[in-house]
């Protein structure tokens, strides 16, 4: 048996989804069982952002997320250089209101 075939995984994107949908903000939140990923968009001049995707994950599955998202920045940068920070963008932290850290 080829172990190349062995590791192959087939996935089906339906054409709904194909596209993707643009965002610019996250904003995270979890519990015991489970991680909130609220994918946004935020328009400039405007002081709400809008959920345009939310996904939700058991712990295991967000570390696995996590781990293979920092390895492919890593070989992202390796291939086109170093991603600038710009995370807050000389702006102040977005805080919400209300619990932090649960979904």
């Amino acid at each position: 048996m080829d172990n190349n075939n062995e590791n192959k995984l087939s996935i089906d994107v339906p054409v709904s989804v194909a596209d993707g949908v643009y965002s610019n903000f996250a904003v995270i939140n979890h519990k015991q069982g489970e991680f909130v990923m609220d994918f946004c968009s935020m328009m400039p001049g405007v002081s709400g952002a809008r959920v345009k995707s939310r996904i939700v994950s058991n712990p295991e599955n967000a570390k696995l997320f996590l781990n293979a998202l920092a390895e492919n920045v890593k070989m992202y940068e390796q291939k086109f250089g170093p991603i600038g920070d710009k995370s807050n963008n000389g702006q102040p932290t977005i805080r919400f209101n209300g619990p932090q850290g649960e979904a």
